[in-house]
């Protein structure tokens, strides 16, 4: 009694040996020898340098299962071109369970102790065979990208097309791109770049992976790369050098490690409205936002750089408990002078709000830039009017909110007079603004918050 096995490595195999050749061999053998063929397990499609195939992987369940003497095949490669497996399926799992092993082709049979030896001498050439098979692919492949050619196939990057074996730009999508980059060099979070991307496009699911492979894919910048080797390509650039160079020196620098938690140096990276602006009154440490509260670092020991007094015991806050407190407490500031004047009389020593105008022009700039593509898509019919006009309208409401805090002057004169400007900015703005840009507007308005047990203090940037 005996199990035969097929298999060939795509669906259109140019061999001399289809599966149904092979099952005629197997079964004519059999016959000649005058034992049964049980089954013919089929692997069609699949190749023989691994052993993660459905039907070879069935056979071996059934071998423990059943009375079967031998399992046949027409030539050794058909079990696996992997020495390593070849001698592993043999020993482990054939003999193992008391059934030899029988290549046609080959003339071998595991029942003599000259067959087993020449199995494993055969295994040898099958691995030899699959490592040129490899070596000549490989090779093709630099020698594509050493000319410039991408070598994804149809699976093109996001941006462009793939064209009768080049990368062709798409219009629209290359858009995005020049978005991502944008916005991260301007400070916004990865994640936040997702977030927005999807809410705009529907062309594409971007997650926070996403948004890192793209800036990190120097295919952007018109080169192609093969095992960690960069090549000039073929293709247009979408994304200048310079605008790579400074996401990469972003991306691996240190103050990006820490910049979740410098909220009012960075006011873009975080993922929750007051990530970064608290402080534990008690150990003086920061509170950090996870699982649905404000908790301070020392008593939620989240992060051990930045715990103060392992044994504090400050409250822990609802975010939108807290979140809602203080955007309240902001809102009742407007149009209330007398308070205002107040507080900047009770305002000693706050730092002064340094605006950062190399990041705002920047993002000003990168309006400008999604402002005109949006009108050339539009021209050209690519976008309808209404998607036009909800687009135009939020980019606008950024950059003027962006403009007024430029060309604002931060001296200890006019203080007062900026943070009036800005809060009541902050009332016509704050429900259309997207997380990023109202954490920009919460900076400017505040300076920190402090936490002790169920108090709350707000210290103003007055």
């Amino acid at each position: 009694m005996a199990f035969g096995y097929v298999r060939v490595s795509t669906d259109n195999q140019l061999e001399n040996y289809s599966i149904d050749e092979q099952i005629d061999r197997l079964a004519a053998y059999c016959k000649a020898k005058d034992w049964g063929l049980v089954k013919v397990y089929t692997d069609g499609g699949f190749s023989g340098g691994n052993t993660n195939r459905p039907a070879l992987q069935q056979m071996l369940e059934d071998i423990k299962k059943a009375d079967v003497d031998a399992v046949i095949v027409y030539k050794l490669d058909r079990l696996s071109r992997s020495q390593k497996d070849t001698l592993m399926l043999i020993e482990d799992e054939f003999l193992s369970n008391d059934v030899d092993f029988i290549s046609i082709n080959e003339n071998f049979d595991t029942s003599t102790p000259f067959g087993r030896a020449m199995i494993g001498i055969l295994s040898v050439f099958a691995q030899l065979e699959k490592d040129q098979i490899t070596e000549r692919f490989t090779m093709g492949r630099i020698g594509r990208g050493k000319a410039g050619y991408f070598h994804g196939g149809g699976n093109s990057p996001h941006g462009y097309d793939y064209v009768d074996g080049e990368l062709i730009v798409n219009e629209f999508e290359a858009i995005q791109i020049e978005e991502i980059y944008d916005f991260f060099i301007s400070g916004k979070s990865m994640h936040a770049i997702s977030k927005i991307l999807n809410g705009k496009y529907d062309n594409r699911n971007w997650t926070s992976a996403a948004v890192r492979n793209a800036l990190k894919n120097c295919i952007y910048i018109g080169k192609v790369q093969f095992k960690g080797t960069k090549y000039e390509g073929k293709h247009a650039p979408i994304i200048s050098l310079e605008q790579f160079n400074e996401v990469q020196c972003r991306l691996h620098s240190k103050e990006r490690e820490n910049a979740k938690t410098i909220a009012q140096k960075f006011p873009f990276r975080a993922g929750y409205l007051l990530s970064g602006f608290i402080y534990c009154s008690r150990c003086g440490a920061k509170y950090s936002a996870n699982h649905g509260y404000y908790k301070c670092y020392s008593r939620s020991k989240s992060a051990e750089k930045f715990i103060k007094d392992p044994n504090c015991k400050n409250d822990n806050w609802k975010i939108e408990e807290l979140d809602t407190l203080v955007v309240d407490a902001v809102r009742e500031l407007v149009g209330n002078r007398e308070i205002l004047q107040a507080l900047s009389l009770q305002s000693k020593s706050n730092t002064e709000y340094i605006i950062n105008t190399k990041k705002i022009k920047a993002r000003i700039e990168a309006i400008d830039k999604q402002l005109n593509k949006l009108i050339d898509l539009y021209q050209i019919g690519t976008l309808h009017m209404e998607i036009l006009t909800s687009k135009v309208k939020a980019l606008a409401q950024e950059k003027n909110i962006l403009n007024k805090k430029l060309n604002s002057k931060h001296d200890k004169t006019d203080n007062l007079a900026v943070f009036v400007n800005i809060l009541n900015s902050f009332e016509f703005y704050f429900e259309s603004f997207d997380l990023d840009a109202k954490r920009m507007l919460i900076a400017a308005l505040i300076a920190r918050i402090e936490i002790d047990g169920n108090d709350v203090k707000i210290k103003w940037r007055l």
